[in-house]
Parts: C-alpha cells; sequence; structure tokens
C-alpha cells in the first residue's frame, strides 16, 4: 500500500543493472540534440556521409580541401549526426491495474517500472515524457533530459490513483497526435482491453515512425490461477461478481489467457516491436534486466 508520503519508486538493483546495459534506439530517431543515436538528418558533427556542391552562404570551414585541389569544384563535406531519442513512457492507471496478490499491485510495481525506466533514459543523456491513461490520457509530464527531474516524475506517479475503465487504443490514437518526433514509446499495461483497438493504436504509432515496446504487467494469480475452494471473483472495472470453485474454471480460464497473451504477442509480431511479459512476482531487476540484455543482444547485431 502506497502513504501519503511519496514513495521511492527507484529500485537500486533494477538500476545497477540497467545503467551496464542502457536502452539504445533500434530504429533511427529524430532528437533535438546531440546525443548517442543516429539522426536522419546532417549536420556538421561526428562521422562522414556525403559531399554535395556549395552553394552560396555555406560554411567555408567545411569545404573539402582536397576534392577541391583535384577537381577545381568546390564541395562541403556533409556529416551524420548522433542525436538523442524521446521516449513516451504510456502507463495504464485504469483500476484493473490495483490488483495484488502480494505486497505491491500491479499499479505500483507498474509506477517503479516506468521510474527506473525515465531515470535509466535520462541518465544516459536522452529524453523522457510520461503519460497516465485509462478511459483516456489523464495526465502528461513533458519530455525532459534531465535527471534531476526524476523526483517530479516520481511526484506525479504516486499522485495517480487507478479508477475507470481501460481504452488502451483511444489513448494510444491520442498520443500519436500528441507525438511530433520518432522515438520510443514504452506501454506498462495489463491491456485488458479490446485487441482490435489495441493493434489500431500501436500501429497508428508506428506509422508516425515510433519503436514500440510493451510491458505486459500481470500479477501472479493472474497467471496461475491458485485459488482453492469456494471463491467469489469481484471485477474490478466491471463490478460484477462470480462466486465459483476456482477448480471448475481453471483450465478453460488459463487456455483463455494463454490465447489472450499469444494474440497480443501477434499483435506486437506484426508491428515489429517488443513484447515483455512482465510477472509481478518477480523482482523488478529481473524483469527490467532481463529485457534490457536482450535488447542489447538485439540491438548489437
Amino acid at each position: 500500500m502506497e502513504t501519503s508520503s511519496r514513495p521511492n519508486y527507484l529500485d537500486p538493483e533494477a538500476l545497477a543493472r540497467g545503467e551496464s546495459l542502457g536502452l539504445m534506439a533500434r530504429l533511427v530517431v529524430e532528437g533535438y540534440r546531440v546525443g548517442e543515436h543516429r539522426s536522419p538528418f546532417r549536420g556538421f558533427a561526428i562521422e562522414f556521409a556525403q559531399h554535395r556542391e556549395y552553394t552560396l552562404g555555406d560554411d567555408l570551414r567545411h569545404l573539402d580541401w582536397k576534392v577541391l585541389g583535384k577537381t577545381d569544384r568546390y564541395y562541403i563535406k556533409q556529416y551524420e549526426q548522433d542525436t538523442n531519442f524521446v521516449a513516451n513512457l504510456v502507463l495504464d492507471g485504469s483500476a484493473s491495474m490495483n490488483y495484488g496478490s502480494g505486497k505491491i499491485t500491479k499499479f505500483h510495481y507498474a509506477k517503479a517500472l516506468s521510474a527506473c525506466l525515465a531515470y535509466l533514459i535520462t541518465s544516459q543523456g536522452d529524453a523522457v515524457s510520461l503519460h497516465l491513461f485509462d478511459e483516456r490520457i489523464r495526465d502528461t509530464v513533458q519530455r525532459t533530459d534531465k535527471v534531476g527531474k526524476i523526483s517530479h516524475i516520481m511526484d506525479r506517479l504516486a499522485g495517480f490513483q487507478t479508477r475507470e475503465t481501460t481504452q488502451l487504443g483511444t489513448s494510444l490514437n491520442d498520443l500519436a497526435q500528441m507525438v511530433r518526433s520518432r522515438g520510443i514509446t514504452i506501454i506498462i499495461s495489463d491491456l485488458f482491453d479490446d485487441e482490435t483497438a489495441i493493434e489500431k493504436g500501436i500501429q497508428r504509432l508506428r506509422f508516425g515512425g515510433s519503436e514500440i515496446i510493451v510491458f505486459h504487467v500481470l500479477d501472479s494469480d493472474e497467471l496461475e490461477f491458485p485459488f482453492d475452494g469456494m471463491v467469489e471473483f469481484v471485477g474490478l472495472e466491471g463490478g460484477m461478481r462470480l462466486k465459483i470453485a476456482p477448480a471448475d474454471l481453471r483450465k478453460s480460464y488459463l487456455a483463455a489467457l494463454d490465447g489472450f497473451r499469444q494474440r497480443v504477442q501477434a499483435i506486437c509480431n506484426r508491428a515489429g516491436c517488443h513484447y515483455v511479459l512482465v510477472n509481478t512476482r518477480k523482482p523488478l531487476a529481473e524483469n527490467l534486466g532481463g529485457y534490457l540484455a536482450f535488447r542489447h543482444k538485439v540491438t548489437a547485431k
């Protein structure tokens, strides 16, 4: 349970593992200052790209004197400019995220994941923005590349409480209209929403050039259905109540959940984005570190 004082969502072990791996952009991104990632724009920094003919007003410092000497023609040297990316963290604050079989809820776990990602991204010189949603985007922290702003991000995370039902697809469409540059969109949600709407939202962001990472956050109870005896299940977003012996439901429930996960993963595969199952029973360092190690491996190829 969260108290009135601000929780510290930064997990030291997760940060230690994350800092050794980093979160590099896999796709070409647009940035707004020099950083570590390849930009689609040509400037005058880092690595040579091509020549172009000199035009009036060009900086003479970038003339290629060797080409001039050989051809008696004026050419400007152009370079690939490295740049930073913007990561848009999209956090599900709907009522279903308030479930937790242990000491913390899915929402608390997702907040900690968001905070650690924000810290790792800003500490490597890249930028992050935060968007909290349920039926629509309810709160936004504008992008920042300052590690010192993490306390402000944690304040906003702590102040946001779960409510309403989920409309992830609608929120992703709204975000696509807000995002003005190509970067990474990181979705952190239990994904309990219409799958067609989710796919349309992801495809809309991909069409705009965003790379997508989906962290599918589920409680171990949801993954294993370990209940015994007679249990009353209460819908957190619909208010429905069902009193039943779990043994009568376990097989069909697990089959339905497995089918749901496979369909969501297929949506991600079709969009060319990473799908990461997050079991909240596992330490954050294990879930986040495992994904970053996988990402580091595939990005390095």
